[in-house]
């Protein structure tokens, strides 16, 4: 995990690990997506989620295109919009994939208002 949004594509012609950004038709208008969501979380924003094992990983923005990041291959992002023309992005919310109970509530104060953002674009 990490603390990003990110947007398609997912995957790129070269399947290349990672560093390829692969632009799509409506690639400003995810960016514009992304980054109203990342703006507004505390952790997101900074482009630094300081990640145990990732402590340099550096989104600028809070925000990455998804092959950028690293390549998935045949990704449920990429597909929906490819096929059934929704604008999906991916939001990493944590460095933990199952945060304890505990943490739960500090999670919901640094993803409220970027939810409510995001929400406003619809």
């Amino acid at each position: 995990g990490s603390v990003v949004a990110s947007y398609p594509y997912d995957d790129s012609p070269t399947h290349r690990l990672t560093g390829v950004y692969s632009k799509s038709a409506d690639d400003e208008v995810f960016k514009y997506l992304a980054k109203a969501y990342a703006s507004h979380h505390p952790i997101m924003r900074t482009g630094k989620p300081n990640c145990p094992e990732e402590e340099g990983e550096t989104f600028p923005d809070g925000i990455t295109n998804g092959a950028q990041w690293y390549d998935v291959e045949g990704g449920m992002q990429d597909y929906n919009y490819v096929w059934a023309n929704c604008f999906e992005i991916t939001l990493e919310l944590s460095c933990c994939k199952y945060p304890l109970t505990s943490e739960l509530p500090k999670e919901w104060e640094n993803n409220r208002e970027s939810l409510l953002a995001f929400i406003e674009k619809v």
